[in-house]
């Protein structure tokens, strides 16, 4: 499964990159407002800095101006992937970008119904939204696993995103669901690695070391 960072903070991605594990980057209007920057510069920096799919969102949500919307962003590099919205305008959009060779991450999706209309229009990635989803009593991870069926049955070449992660848990049930990549915030990324356990073994094994009194250098 591939690891996206969802931010505009590029003090955050150089911060993350030494790790080798990020894959791409995502990012929304609030996280652009967040940065306080100007949307084209920011999205050309982060491209310069990671080769993996930078999804950049369209804020329109008529037709016309997100296809003249995400031209401009797709212009700005080669691996930008123009985010839009699951809806009608969304999906045509989506469809006319598919058709010119562009990619796509459709977002805010919530049923496995508007994933199969996110596949069925070419988006490249469709980005289900599991923390958000339970914040309102529904299944985010049971969804990640329809659109897994939903997608292994009908041959859809789409990747399933997963978004709205907020904890390793999350991302680790993201990956036993099937999703293709998941996108989150830097401090739940850091978290994966940690576990009180390893801690704990990683103390016992310094301090059994230190008692030796040698050096391995």
């Amino acid at each position: 499964m591939k690891l996206f960072l969802d931010t505009a903070d590029v003090a955050v991605i150089k911060d993350m990159l030494p790790t080798g594990m990020v894959d791409g980057v995502t990012t929304n209007p609030s996280l652009i407002a967040k940065s306080g920057r100007n949307i084209a510069e920011v999205i050309a920096e982060i491209c310069a800095l990671v080769e993996g799919p930078i999804s950049a969102e369209a804020v329109a949500t008529d037709f016309e101006t997100m296809v003249k919307e995400g031209d401009k962003l797709a212009a700005i590099a080669p691996n930008v992937v123009v985010k839009l919205p699951l809806t009608w305008d969304g999906l045509r959009a989506t469809r006319a970008f598919a058709d010119k060779g562009i990619k796509t991450n459709v977002t805010l999706c919530f049923s496995a119904a508007q994933a199969m209309l996110a596949a069925k229009a070419g988006a490249t990635f469709v980005s289900p939204f599991v923390g958000r989803l339970e914040d309102h009593g529904a299944d985010g991870i049971g969804l990640l696993e329809e659109i897994r069926v939903l997608y292994d049955t009908h041959d859809f070449a789409t990747e399933i995103l997963a978004a709205s992660l907020r904890n390793p848990g999350h991302v680790s049930a993201a990956a036993v669901a099937g999703a293709d990549a998941a996108t989150l915030p830097a401090d739940t990324f850091k978290a994966l690695v940690k576990h009180p356990l390893t801690d704990k073994g990683l103390d016992a094994f310094l301090a059994d070391w230190g008692k030796t009194g040698q050096s391995i250098l």
